[in-house]
């Protein structure tokens, strides 16, 4: 994709997102999810930005209506998939762990992904077979020496059933834990080799298409709770299970009962 699109994204996100930061009042959707103004003052130039430069690509966004977006769907040229405000309850609270998130999904298939974390000014990107990079340079292949016992895991316990949940919190295999409250950015982190293990109970299309395309360009080890592929071109949710190596992933699912 035209590096000028990553750069333009960037600077919408500087101008929408960083002077709204910890500024903004959070109103619940329907769904119980958080939505605010940053959230959809960023879709709206996204989109224009796009159907400028792409007039043939159809466009989703987590904020359109669930018609508009199954509409979307219907893609024969493909469909930008944007998630313009992912950790919105993150963002409103102050708590600097958000990003911009955007796939080019094609055939069914996530063919290229970004994702802009203003916080940090880091942009993490893929196209498909060639690799991930972060602010322009290659990431690495991810190799972990580490073992599970010692691995440092982002669990979602919010969305995982009570049963699971209780057996991780009460008899984890890892050494320590996070819930960041982000999905793009956790598959980023996790591409990025920041922590070494993953799960979360659900997630939409908006939320991993882009961040599971860059850790895929990476690693190969992830998995819904129900031991199928993650990336899915349809509005239902999915599990997440993940691993920054082939080992620890085996292991991992191993301790989740996932054949």
């Amino acid at each position: 994709m035209n590096t000028n699109i990553i750069e333009a994204i960037k600077t919408i996100a500087q101008q929408e997102l960083t002077p709204r930061f910890a500024k903004v009042v959070r109103n619940h959707k329907q769904d119980g999810s958080f939505l605010t103004e940053a959230d959809l003052a960023v879709q709206s130039k996204v989109k224009a930005l796009l159907l400028d430069n792409y007039p043939e690509i159809n466009f989703l966004g987590e904020e359109m209506t669930p018609v508009q977006q199954q509409q979307a769907m219907v893609a024969p040229e493909g469909v930008w998939i944007l998630d313009p405000l992912d950790g919105t309850s993150n963002f409103a609270a102050g708590i600097p762990y958000y990003a911009v998130s955007l796939a080019y999904v094609k055939e069914g298939k996530a063919v290229w992904g970004m994702v802009y974390d203003p916080e940090r000014d880091e942009c993490f990107s893929a196209a498909y077979g060639e690799g991930a990079e972060l602010n322009g340079e290659a990431l690495l292949k991810l190799q972990p020496n580490v073992s599970i016992e010692k691995s440092t895991a982002a669990i979602d316990f919010k969305r995982l059933t009570p049963e699971l949940a209780s057996r991780i919190a009460t008899n984890p295999p890892y050494s320590s834990q996070r819930s960041f409250g982000g999905v793009a950015l956790d598959w980023c982190w996790l591409a990025a080799g920041r922590y070494h293990l993953y799960l979360h109970g659900k997630q939409n299309i908006w939320d991993y298409a882009a961040g599971h395309l860059i850790f895929s360009e990476l690693a190969s080890a992830s998995c819904t709770l129900q031991g199928e592929p993650i990336f899915d071109f349809s509005l239902k949710p999915r599990s997440a299970v993940a691993a920054s190596g082939e080992k620890l992933f085996s292991q991992w699912c191993d301790y989740l009962g996932i054949k």
